[in-house]
């Protein structure tokens, strides 16, 4: 039996759930393969090498064998680029770029790569790690999402890039009126000094 070749490539962690008392099942949206699903033996253990690494919106580089039988891979190693520390000082920071991730796994499907939305993704939350949220980001990264999907001349989506969005996935992140209710538009925000 020949063992599996490993693969590296640039990842976004986008969720994770237990798999096992101490492994878990993390997806990942990465540059080469698009949304990815891995699985990390041992990760719930105190002395996991995973340990501190495997946490939501962490950009990293990420070595995984890919199965033969299911889309389900093993993860091998992760190196943490950036923990994005400041999508955790505001809750709505979180919120938005939660949205923003789901969004992302609504529109996309597994193992089919998209750079440019790859790209798109780690920006958004790139800006988000280091500004407040405002309704301006929301629009635009919709409204890009809808360009880079394709579906941005369906539906009158240069009004509105959310209905171009829904139609293709069918639905939206339940959260996104309440969102959009709370975030500042942008001459609303507060200019530092």
């Amino acid at each position: 039996m020949t063992p599996n070749v490993l693969e590296t490539t640039p990842a976004i962690l986008l969720r994770r759930i237990k798999l096992t008392e101490s492994s878990l099942i993390v997806t990942w949206f990465t540059e080469t393969d698009g949304k990815l699903k891995t699985v990390a033996k041992g990760a719930r253990r105190p002395r996991s090498p995973f340990a501190g690494r495997l946490d939501l919106f962490f950009a990293a580089e990420i070595t995984f064998a890919r199965s033969r039988k299911s889309e389900l891979h093993i993860l091998r190693e992760v190196a943490v680029r950036d923990s994005r520390e400041g999508l955790r000082l505001q809750y709505e920071r979180t919120q938005m770029a939660a949205y923003f991730v789901e969004l992302v796994e609504l529109t996309t499907e597994f193992e089919h790569a998209v750079p440019e939305v790859y790209d798109l993704l780690r920006r958004a939350l790139d800006f988000l790690d280091k500004h407040l949220p405002t309704r301006r980001a929301l629009l635009h990264f919709e409204r890009e999402l809808a360009r880079l999907l394709g579906v941005s001349g369906i539906h009158n989506a240069e009004a509105d890039p959310s209905q171009a969005i829904l139609r293709l996935s069918g639905q939206l992140p339940r959260d996104r009126a309440r969102l959009l209710k709370s975030l500042p538009h942008l001459d609303e925000v507060p200019v530092a000094r």
